[in-house]
């Protein structure tokens, strides 16, 4: 039969397998393959390039026939399991995410299985989301009554939360008129991440609505400098809105004084958000919560589960005080989703906090990892981590080759190699060479960023499979080729 005339002769199609037997011993197989390569990533290379062999696979013609899943499943392994970004390696600690992990994955995997749509209704999957979100609250000291959505990650969470602070403060209608011609100001530190200009570009404000205050010697917000500023918007006739905290910045892990800001923000009459993206979570740690304190005081603050909770990606997850104001943001009511007195739209609508309608069930893998290791031990493991970057720091103060080139506040150590003499674009061609090789190395994945005007590498340790002998393998292979590039070997 030709399979293009099977609908109109009345032949029915689905995407179940013809034999779930061999499906099954399919499955247990991935499952097993899953676990090998899970126990054994500290063996692997970090990272590893492509050959070209394996480029060319993902630019094969779009699939017209059917292939045995089998045959698939080896593909897979072969180019894609075999050439990761290498995040869930113990020496990865480029940029700042979490390393995943098992139980999470099975949450992952029964979460898609379910195939639930968390975008509201009653049903089980939902009121998961919604404790999840109550959990979150709990960890960062806000009150029962707030409210808070699961995003795909910190860029969302700000953005929805800076939503919320315009529609609040801005003092006019913004959903059905817009904001006219009225001149909005956002504040953050020169060390802001970049998606809060991305969130002033979508709220139609513009780049220059996004204030980068000057930060001081530990790159903290300066407040004098702060104050300053939202007393000259007002006089010059602008509409001061939020301030955004950095509970940790991406550059250097520095921790504005949350306490001060949200002294000023009341004094000042202004919302306060706090992007805890890097360390929010730090308050859920024994030895350093103290860094976060005054966290619970914002108005709103965006948290990344698949960071220090180390859920697979993605999971952000953002909060806010007012829960009505949370709510009058985003909500609309089609008539297509009307609740109902009883039945599956007898529930709260979860879309109504954010921008998606369709919502996928990221709290099965949150919740399960939580359920399994409990909180203290995730506390724990962020206490770890801050006590592997001060140690790295201390390794690279004892070796006469490598400087700190910032103070390290948790747990993002910026350092360099150091060459006598050598010019600032010579010195920066050296250590960026160094990141290289390592990456080619397979040794170590790191990256490198520019703090007070100078470039530097990056180490974020912000990874449960870490070990301190990682971190003194990583100094050595610095060591060793910064030697065998720099004229001289550089210092000492």
């Amino acid at each position: 039969m030709d399979k293009r005339s099977a609908a109109s002769s009345g032949v029915e199609e689905t995407l179940d397998p013809k034999d779930w037997a061999e499906l099954r011993a399919l499955s247990h197989r991935i499952v097993d393959d899953a676990i090998d390569y899970l126990s054994g990533v500290r063996d692997r290379p970090v990272w590893r390039n492509m050959p070209d062999t394996v480029r060319e696979s993902f630019s094969a013609p779009l699939p017209r026939a059917p292939r045995p899943l089998d045959e698939i499943y080896a593909s897979v392994a072969k180019n894609v399991l075999g050439y990761p970004m290498g995040n869930i390696h113990p020496r990865f600690w480029a940029w700042y995410m979490g390393s995943g992990n098992f139980t999470g994955a099975l949450g992952e995997f029964l979460a898609a299985v379910q195939g639930s749509n968390v975008g509201g209704g009653n049903h089980a999957a939902a009121l998961m989301d919604q404790q999840v979100v109550n959990w979150c609250k709990e960890m960062l000291g806000f009150p029962a009554s707030a409210s808070g959505s699961l995003v795909s990650g910190g860029s969302v969470a700000n953005i929805v939360g800076l939503t919320v602070a315009r529609n609040v403060k801005a003092g006019v209608d913004v959903r059905a008129h817009g904001i006219g011609d009225r001149s909005l100001c956002f504040y953050g530190s020169d060390q802001i991440h970049s998606c809060h200009r991305k969130a002033v570009e979508l709220l139609g404000l513009g780049d220059q609505a996004l204030r980068r205050i000057a930060t001081d010697a530990e790159l903290r917000i300066d407040i004098v400098a702060l104050r300053r500023a939202i007393e000259q918007d007002r006089v010059a006739g602008r509409l001061p809105i939020c301030i955004i905290a950095n509970a940790g910045t991406v550059n250097t892990g520095a921790i504005d004084d949350i306490q001060a800001l949200a002294d000023l923000a009341a004094e000042s009459g202004l919302w306060l958000h706090v992007d805890g993206c890097i360390g929010a979570l730090l308050r859920i740690a024994p030895e350093n919560a103290w860094r976060v304190a005054g966290i619970e005081r914002g108005d709103s603050i965006a948290l990344d589960p698949h960071k220090w909770l180390h859920a697979p990606f993605e999971a952000g997850c953002v909060l806010v005080r007012d829960a009505a104001a949370h709510r009058g943001t985003f909500a609309v009511t089609p008539e297509y989703l009307e609740s109902t007195v009883r039945g599956l739209a007898s529930a709260p609508w979860l879309y109504d906090y954010g921008l998606q309608t369709s919502r996928g069930f990221r709290a099965l893998k949150i919740w399960m990892s939580l359920m399994e290791h409990g909180i203290e031990k995730f506390g724990r493991l962020v206490d770890q981590n801050v006590a592997q970057g001060h140690y790295l720091s201390s390794l690279i103060e004892a070796e006469p080759r490598l400087e700190l080139v910032a103070p390290t506040n948790i747990n993002i150590v910026c350092f360099r190699f150091r060459s006598e003499d050598m010019p600032a674009e010579g010195l920066k061609a050296l250590n960026t060479e160094i990141m290289l090789r390592l990456q080619d190395e397979g040794t170590a994945v790191i990256s490198d960023t520019t703090v007070h005007g100078e470039h530097c590498l990056r180490v974020a340790i912000n990874n449960h499979r870490t070990r301190r002998e990682d971190l003194e393998l990583f100094v050595q292979e610095v060591v060793r080729l910064g030697r065998e590039i720099a004229p001289g070997g550089g210092i000492g």
